[in-house]
């Protein structure tokens, strides 16, 4: 469903990096069941079916639902044993990682074309300042209306669209108009849709302070807004002024245009626990070729390698190692990650390992002190082996000691 409300340009003295606060126009766009949904655009054979991503072994969660599936009380973050009860003749699909950062650079692409002041919260999911943009494009709807047409014309996915002069009004947009949502809240149509709403629906009231708000007949936003200030301090403490101003309907957060990653990293719980050196080291690799890819493909170098190990008694431990020379060598990336890992396996011999991970931090574009490269030869593999996967998908050709056999695991 949407909902409109009709347009009211309102001024303030009230100042931010971005003009006046109540003059601002911020878009939050969500992309709709973001992973299932390119699943079934790409496979059309799942189109309108119960499609679930995620890790599809026993420790397996749900990574996105699509809404044919919501239908049945699954959703993203739920243990997928649950899920499959639930919804037993689901599709259950694994994750495509590599696949939907391509669709998320397209969609983000459309969002650079209206606004450069782009803050990215995940791969589906954005605010956007275009309050600059309003002379050239025109209204926030049109705008709004002008993203939603060109995401769903270029990708075939749907997206909300949530428009206010706030970030914290706009994102309550969107997710209320889910799927193929579109709401503009203007200044005079705060308290129309701030106050039916779940006191819970606010930012930061959850299952500690609902009670004590529900012992004082508080349960929706507008109540919150009426009520005692006083009153309110014993139940939220030094907050209650905070959840007051939001119950207003008031946020003069900027929108943080993104920058690039500070890291890159990817981890893997296993189906099972294992304790097997050979295992290890070939997941390893595997992570390693891919983080190391995603370097090379952002022209960025590492200067940190960091591991991360959970074991079967769930204690993590985080290993890193700086490098003299920044890299975006595979080979290189795996030798400090395999050394990082041999410490750990001296150190606590047969014991099952639950979670495994690798990440690289410290990023940078390569300068004239070049990249930590063994030799030329890894270099052009490095490059040949990121145009086959490039072409024919992730995976596709990888190095030998990625392919001992063992155990299925699930992306973490």
């Amino acid at each position: 469903g949407s909902c409109r409300y009709n347009e009211r340009t309102v001024t303030s003295t009230a100042t931010s990096n971005s003009g006046p606060v109540r003059d601002r126009a911020i878009i939050h766009v969500d992309m709709d069941a973001f992973y299932a949904s390119v699943e079934q655009r790409d496979q059309p054979q799942y189109k309108n079916r119960p499609v679930i991503v995620g890790g599809t072994g026993n420790r397996g969660v749900v990574a996105a639902a699509s809404y044919e599936v919501r239908k049945f009380g699954v959703f993203s973050a739920m243990p997928m044993s649950r899920a499959r009860r639930l919804c037993p003749q689901a599709v259950i699909l694994p994750v495509r990682m590599s696949r939907y950062r391509e669709v998320s650079a397209e969609v983000f692409k459309i969002f650079r074309e209206s606004t450069p002041e782009v803050e990215g919260l995940s791969l589906d999911e954005a605010f956007l300042d275009v309050s600059a943009s309003l002379a050239l494009f025109g209204s926030i709807e049109t705008i709004g209306a002008s993203l939603r047409e060109k995401i769903l014309n270029r990708t075939g996915l749907h997206a909300s669209v949530g428009m206010a002069h706030n970030k914290y009004l706009a994102k309550l947009a969107s997710d209320a108009g889910k799927p193929k949502g579109f709401i503009h809240v203007p200044m005079d149509g705060v308290r129309l849709f701030l106050d039916p709403m779940p006191v819970n629906r606010i930012w930061g009231i959850g299952k500690k302070t609902l009670p004590g708000l529900r012992k004082m007949g508080i349960l929706t936003i507008g109540q919150l807004r009426k009520a005692d200030p006083v009153e309110l301090r014993r139940v939220l403490g030094n907050r209650a002024g905070h959840f007051m101003a939001l119950a207003r309907g008031e946020d003069d957060r900027v929108v943080v245009a993104s920058r690039a990653d500070k890291s890159l990293s990817r981890e893997v719980t296993f189906d099972k626990d294992i304790n097997k050196q050979g295992e290890l080291y070939s997941e390893l690799q595997r992570q390693v070729e891919s983080v190391s890819a995603r370097l090379r493909a952002h022209g960025l170098v590492a200067r940190t390698i960091q591991i991360k190990i959970r074991d079967a008694r769930f204690r993590t431990i985080t290993r890193r190692r700086s490098l003299a020379l920044p890299t975006a060598s595979t080979e290189v990336v795996f030798k400090q990650a395999r050394d990082l890992l041999e410490i750990w396996l001296q150190e606590h011999v047969n014991t099952p390992v639950r979670l495994l991970g690798v990440g690289v931090s410290g990023l940078e574009e390569p300068d004239e002190r070049g990249i930590d490269y063994d030799t030329a030869a890894q270099k052009a593999l490095d490059k040949t082996l990121d145009e086959i996967n490039r072409r024919y998908g992730e995976s596709k050709l990888t190095h030998a000691r990625a392919l001992r056999t063992g155990q299925k695991s699930k992306p973490g």
